[in-house]
């Protein structure tokens, strides 16, 4: 009689904190080669998917910001040190998401090559050059060492995050046309979408800086830009116009043909309700003062609003706000030098955030994005191997394959 076959799989892992964003990370030459197999390994581990939106079967946290993996590689090109591949792990559902990047995890990657012996530093500073497969650009990764590895503590306060930490700076290089080859996907500044399911005419702008976002005011929606992750979610009807809204750009910005096939690529672009500053409460309870922050943002991925703004989605208001004729522009105050040291200052659901965007317009009038930058903590939470079910990768297999040739 054949013995039969561990009911288990093991896959060396380390489990990484980045940002706001919890992660799986990997290298390649542990996974299977097999891209649809790799992802069924995703989604088992993360504990995906699960109708009940908890994925207590696997390292997922229930909501997108927590259900992600990374892949990471010595890279062969120049201009890069390693490879990073982000992968985008659906809480309910089968697709797994390679459109986006995700600027949090983006700060756990070079702390990751260094631990792991891919990235040789020396002195007090590392500085990784990290190439993004999703997007094709460069960020460049500087945070202090000590004998040879990332040092974790710190008095960095990371919005979102308790505690605090070593900061580690992220400069994202040309991060115009991230995900569409263009910084201003639609041509223009502003766009007007139309359908009968919103209220009236919407007035967007789509801008694709380190990640494609589309941003509305939030007014022109009948809500504010101070509202909580939490009511948002309840008002299921802003939710399914948010989402509407997102599709409809996504078809302006030649991402998708149609809103149907727009529905397929649920990470991208993000979706922004921003305002003017105004007080308000952070979900912690503490109150935060109108002349803190330059405007307020409320952002979804994935079908879900943000406790915190992912990283690219900030870069990418940074960068929107310095462009005129934008909706962020419009609701933005200007930056002071002589605050947040001259950083633009994001007033979120978990805190402010401050991001540096250096951007100009030429003498024909085309916008250019030369940089965006900002500051992260990270830090490594657990490592070994994650183990899934061997029968519940090949029902995963299956099903997606079943899916893709519907």
């Amino acid at each position: 009689m054949a013995a039969n076959p561990s009911p288990l799989r093991r896959f060396p892992a380390v489990f990484m904190r980045g940002g706001t964003s919890n992660a799986l990370v990997f290298q390649p030459r542990d996974l299977p080669t097999d891209a649809a197999e790799r992802d069924a390994v995703f989604l088992a581990a993360l504990g995906s998917p699960d109708p009940g939106k908890r994925q207590l079967d696997g390292m997922g946290g229930g909501m997108s910001s927590l259900s992600k993996a990374c892949i990471v590689s010595v890279s062969d090109r120049p201009d890069a040190d390693v490879d990073y591949t982000f992968a985008q792990i659906p809480v309910n559902g089968l697709r797994v998401d390679y459109s986006a990047n995700c600027g949090n995890m983006s700060s756990a990657i070079g702390p990751f090559a260094v631990e792991q012996g891919l990235v040789a530093v020396s002195g007090n500073e590392a500085v990784v050059r990290i190439f993004n497969t999703n997007t094709n650009k460069i960020i460049v990764s500087r945070f202090t060492v000590a004998d040879g590895l990332p040092v974790i503590d710190g008095e960095f306060v990371n919005p979102g995050v308790a505690g605090s930490g070593a900061p580690i700076r992220l400069d994202f290089v040309q991060p115009g046309g991230a995900a569409t080859e263009r910084l201003l996907p639609t041509g223009a500044t502003r766009d007007v979408l139309e359908h009968p399911n919103l209220p009236g005419p919407i007035t967007v702008s789509v801008v694709d800086a380190t990640n494609a976002a589309v941003f509305v005011d939030a007014e022109s929606l009948g809500v504010s830009a101070s509202i909580t992750p939490d009511s948002m979610e309840a008002d299921t009807a802003l939710m399914e116009r948010l989402d509407l809204i997102r599709r409809l750009a996504a078809v302006k910005a030649g991402m998708a043909p149609d809103i149907t096939a727009a529905a397929r690529i649920p990470g991208n672009p993000k979706v922004a309700l921003v305002g003017p500053p105004s007080a308000y409460c952070l979900t912690s309870g503490e109150a935060v003062d109108a002349d803190g922050v330059n405007i307020l943002v409320r952002m979804l991925s994935m079908g879900q609003a943000h406790r915190a703004i992912p990283l690219t989605g900030a870069l990418c208001t940074a960068t929107a706000a310095a462009i005129e004729g934008t909706v962020v522009h419009a609701r933005a105050r200007p930056v002071d030098a002589k605050k947040n040291g001259g950083a633009f200052a994001i007033g979120h659901a978990s805190g402010i955030l401050p991001a540096v965007a250096d951007v100009e317009r030429t003498a024909e009038g085309t916008w250019t994005a030369n940089s965006a930058g900002v500051f992260r903590t990270a830090r490594r939470l657990m490592e070994g191997n994650v183990t899934v079910s061997a029968a519940r990768v090949a029902d995963l297999l299956g099903r997606s394959r079943a899916e893709a040739a519907e």
